[in-house]
């Protein structure tokens, strides 16, 4: 699992769905430093929290994990 290509894709998918980060911290009950730290790659997401992101997102946790070029 590349915590940086999940990051990009995290922030894309939460762009897409029109949240912002202050609003998908508290959707998904974490601080704004966790999620800010997720989006960049430099932390790497518990499985349950991949589930609640995906979740949350509307989207797989396989969609989290593909390519960004695919």
């Amino acid at each position: 699992m590349d915590k940086r290509r999940i990051g990009r894709r995290v922030r894309g998918f939460r762009k897409l769905k029109g949240y912002t980060q202050q609003e998908f911290a508290e959707e998904l009950d974490v601080s704004i430093a966790v999620l800010g730290s997720l989006e960049r790659g430099t932390r790497k997401p518990t499985k349950e929290l991949m589930e609640q992101i995906a979740h949350t997102l509307a989207i797989t946790t396989d969609e989290l994990q593909e390519s960004d070029n695919q």
